[in-house]
């Protein structure tokens, strides 16, 4: 029987081989606000019955497609689309390929969409938008381990801010900028450098809306608050190295959760292992 062995995202990026005709299963709750659960799954003939959730229900499929019914309505999930499920609206599921599908679902608390979105979701679920797409695509990746919360949080601030914007039939606002918001907060960044600080803290600080931080941020330095504090922190990872430091003990010393982050922000960054960079390699 023919096997599939590769890298499952999780709360730890593990490999597991599984038969290829066989359910492929990973769910986790993260340590980021608003999301409730996120949900990896590959199927091949199984179909949902009709249920509901009481979350927002955020899919997107990277495999194959996903046929569905909602309020009587039969809708599609081409691999171009993300598609938004409300709260308390009964839907089903099944494969619309004969191979079956690979999907990723987050799972939205109503912090992120309240409930008067749920008319305008149940109308119009499958939204065609590539930016949205590429975007809850990085979530995933976010927080597929633990030291990436700042990046997290800050892609499910933009990512909600858009499908509200789609719910409500208007065009995205551009970054307004906010010069001084923007340096207060890449000050607090620097404060933090080590022990880091969720954009939630920071908003509440500069008392700030989380989504206009993230958009005068970048409009300002042309980068992510969340990608300017892992570059920092890889710098200083680099000096630490330089001065002798195992990499063990440059992960903490840097504001990483662990070596393991460590190595996959300074081999994206550096090009190289920090072990190799340290050993002049």
């Amino acid at each position: 029987m023919p096997r599939d062995c590769r890298p499952r995202p999780g709360p730890v990026l593990y490999v597991s081989c599984v038969a290829a005709d066989q359910p492929e299963v990973s769910a986790w709750r993260p340590s980021v606000p608003g999301v409730v659960e996120v949900f990896h799954a590959r199927f091949t003939e199984y179909a949902y019955p009709m249920h509901v959730h009481d979350a927002w229900t955020l899919l997107i499929v990277d495999d194959g497609a996903v046929r569905y019914d909602l309020d009587r309505h039969e809708h599609g999930t081409p691999r171009d689309t993300v598609t938004l499920l409300p709260p308390h609206v009964p839907h089903n599921g099944s494969p619309a390929t004969p191979h079956g599908f690979r999907k990723r679902v987050l799972y939205l608390d109503g912090s992120r969409l309240s409930h008067d979105l749920i008319g305008p979701a149940v109308d119009r679920p499958d939204l065609r938008d590539p930016e949205l797409r590429a975007r809850v695509g990085q979530l995933h990746r976010a927080l597929a381990g633990p030291g990436d919360e700042l990046a997290a949080e800050s892609g499910l601030v933009l990512v909600g801010e858009r499908l509200r914007d789609h719910l409500r039939h208007r065009d995205p606002e551009p970054p307004r900028p906010d010069p001084l918001l923007a340096r207060r907060l890449r000050e607090l960044l620097d404060e933090h450098l080590t022990d880091g600080l969720t954009l939630t803290e920071a908003a509440a600080l500069l008392h700030a809306h989380p989504a206009h931080l993230v958009r005068a941020f970048s409009a300002a330095y042309g980068i992510a608050p969340h990608r300017y504090l892992t570059s920092r922190r890889v710098g200083r990872a680099r000096r630490l190295l330089l001065d002798g430091l195992a990499p063990s003990e440059v992960a903490v010393a840097s504001g990483f959760y662990d070596q393991a982050h460590l190595t996959r922000h300074f081999k994206k960054l550096v090009g190289v292992t920090p072990g190799r960079y340290r050993n002049g390699a």
